[in-house]
């Protein structure tokens, strides 16, 4: 059965246009300017870090050595400096982005955005870790599962005590709490463990390794499913895997989400080759159970990728029942050899609501509940607080289970692709669940990258990266009573920022030229489109660049 999928292919022994360079001369220039503005905001921020980022707590080891150590001396000029780095980082990216942008007739080549996002990563490597602990939390973890203790009953200061250096740098809220993660990112953590001993920061330093590993499974699978659907591939790589809050969060603050992420992507790429069981396809189930393994929420997957394949088996029952039992076994044998293979079982499955333990001010579904508690208390009605988020969160998860129902029904009708559906799903789950983290969006932003390349969802995937990108300190810290430090540290950035803005005054692109709101930029009518086609019909050019 052709789909617009088979329609859109690479053309056979070449690449799509994009994958190699069309700059001309200025543009070439413009882009080396941008790769070192960004650079240069990178190494600011690791600077800034150094006084400013999560460092552990009573083990900082810049603390009273020369020069540095100045840094922990005044937090407020070290984050001044991060914040310059960041909007650095930032303009970087949206100048890049106008380079990069569908329908343009030049585009960087795939080479060159590589390039670009090696030259921003690595000064965040071998910075302190920002905008979140949760480094710590994993460490601690990983101990406990190393050490033979259970990390699903019982949390670290329980095990070790709130002296071990281990958790000492976990937040308060976090230190007895049982760990919320999969079985394989705690067994990928023993050998950390086993390393670095109690050594937190070779500890952090080695968790970035595997942060790393993770956005570079996304690097390698964005542009290939990216180019399966009709999309950039470059564009694809810029609004996922450039992004900042994939430099900000999966890099610098060491999320699990990239391994989560970039196993779910791998195995997305190595199912959706082509409908037929084989080596391919039963790899990709292995990888989509692994990544359910890291996070649950990549098992949703499984679900897309089981009717696109019976769907393109015929679309008849039998075909469903047949591809949903072949994923069943593979995935749950997967989730089965993980779980007993790593001695930690599945105690996993009763720790999946501790994240909801916090009220996040992101989260609708938390928000609408503290309004209305506070309404009823302002209503002489008491403190239902409790009573009310209960209600409200999970009237919000009912409606994220409805639009992934929809989504997955979407899908089998072929009215959407299998990772836009995706996408859109896990964007549901995160914005209607009860806990949000700028760094979740990433779940469902990295498949829209690949996957959608209409003007409305890049202009508003820009707008809330950048935003995003912002919100949470570098340290981790929500000073909610001295706010003003924060004002203080980006008043001084925004002075400092005018420096460099002068110093490539009009020898960069416009910012506002990825949006599409420069002249000449021609926006792709259709996003999401899955239209049954001939294999034979031509590509589509309105998303790949040249035409």
């Amino acid at each position: 059965m052709a789909t617009a999928s088979a329609a859109r292919a690479a053309p056979p022994g070449g690449s799509l246009p994009g994958e190699r360079s069309t700059l001309d001369g200025t543009e070439l220039r413009q882009l080396d300017l941008v790769r070192r503005f960004g650079t240069v905001g990178a190494l600011l921020m690791s600077i800034g870090a150094l006084g400013a980022g999560t460092a552990p707590v009573l083990d900082n080891p810049v603390v009273g050595k020369p020069v540095v150590g100045l840094f922990t001396r005044m937090p407020t000029a070290s984050m001044a400096i991060v914040y310059t780095g960041i909007f650095m980082v930032l303009l970087a990216w949206l100048w890049l982005g106008a380079l990069a942008a569908p329908g343009r007739s030049r585009l960087p080549s795939r080479a060159q955005l590589d390039r670009t996002l090696v030259m921003w990563v690595v000064p965040l490597l071998v910075a302190p870790p920002m905008f979140s602990r949760d480094v710590y939390s994993y460490l601690a973890q990983s101990a406990q599962a190393a050490r033979g203790l259970d990390p699903y009953t019982l949390g670290p200061a329980d095990v070790f005590g709130v002296d071990n250096p281990l958790v000492r740098g976990i937040p308060t809220i976090w230190r007895n709490t049982a760990a919320p993660y999969g079985p394989l990112f705690l067994t990928l953590g023993r050998p950390i463990y086993w390393i670095a001993g109690d050594d937190v920061v070779l500890g952090a330093l080695l968790h970035r390794v595997l942060a790393l590993a993770g956005v570079a499974m996304i690097v390698w699978a964005l542009p290939r499913l990216a180019r399966r659907v009709g999309v950039s591939p470059v564009f694809a790589l810029w609004l996922g895997a450039a992004n900042p809050l994939v430099l900000f969060h999966l890099i610098s603050g060491t999320h699990n989400e990239s391994l989560m992420i970039g196993l779910m992507l791998v195995g997305m790429e190595l199912a959706l080759r082509k409908p037929a069981v084989g080596p391919p396809l039963l790899a990709g189930i292995v990888f989509l159970g692994a990544a359910a393994m890291v996070k649950l929420p990549a098992a949703l997957a499984l679900g897309f990728v089981g009717l696109w394949l019976a769907r393109q088996a015929g679309g008849r029952l039998r075909d469903l029942v047949r591809f949903a039992t072949l994923l069943g076994v593979i995935s749950g044998a997967t989730v089965v050899a993980i779980s007993l293979g790593s001695g930690l079982g599945f105690g996993w499955t009763g720790t999946l609501g501790i994240p909801s333990l916090i009220r996040s001010w992101m989260s609708l579904s938390t928000d609408l509940g503290l309004l209305g508690a506070r309404i009823g208390m302002w209503l002489g009605l008491g403190d239902h607080t409790a009573a009310v988020l209960s209600l409200t969160r999970g009237v919000g998860l009912a409606a994220a289970v409805l639009v992934c129902g929809l989504m997955l029904w979407r899908c089998w009708r072929g009215r959407i692709e299998p990772l836009a559906g995706l996408g859109v799903s896990l964007g549901a789950i995160v914005l209607l669940g009860p806990v949000v983290h700028p760094w979740y969006l990433l779940w469902a932003a990295i498949p829209l990258a690949a996957a959608a390349g209409a003007p409305a969802y890049r202009t508003s995937a820009t707008i809330a990266s950048a935003f995003l990108a912002v919100v949470v300190a570098p340290t981790g810290a929500g000073f909610e009573f001295r706010g003003w430090v924060i004002f203080t540290a980006v008043a001084a950035a925004l002075v400092v920022l005018l420096v460099p803005l002068l110093l490539v005054r009009n020898r960069v692109p416009s910012a506002t030229a990825v949006l599409g709101l420069q002249p000449g930029m021609r926006l792709q009518p259709h996003w999401m489109r899955w239209s049954r086609r001939s294999s034979s019909t031509p590509a589509r050019s309105d998303h790949t660049g040249p035409t």
